[in-house]
This record gives C-alpha cells, structure tokens and sequence, in this order.
C-alpha cells in the first residue's frame, strides 16, 4: 500500500488530499473549516482531517507532495 499526502497552499483554495494506491480516499478545501471564502493559507485544518478520515498517522505516509 503506497500512501501519498498532496497539498496545495500560499496562493488560492488551499487543500489537501491522501490517495492511497493510485486511488483519492480523501480531500478537503481549507475554506471549508476557516470559513474564509478562497482561503490560502497553509491547509492545517484539512491536513488533519484527511488524516483521520483514513485513519492513518503522518508516520504512515509514504510521500507528501507540494503543489
């Protein structure tokens, strides 16, 4: 099983993603928890809750990647 961690921050809709074995199990946008229309900020919140959306520590993440 090859888990990857994506993210996309600093310029619009800020996200993150965890796809695991070729396949998206989870993504969130930022906005959705800060509440900030188009939010860029680094994406904490989202991070987070793709995590525990696939129950998986960031230990357990084969790769991160940075859009």
């Amino acid at each position: 099983m090859t888990s990857i961690l994506g993210i996309s921050a600093f310029y619009h809709d800020s996200a993150a993603a965890i796809l695991v074995d070729g396949k998206i199990i989870a993504a969130a946008q930022e906005e959705r928890f800060s509440r900030k229309k188009h939010d860029p900020s680094y994406p904490f919140n989202a991070v987070k809750y793709v995590l525990e959306e696939t129950k998986l520590d960031l230990n357990d993440v084969d790769h991160i990647v940075f859009f």
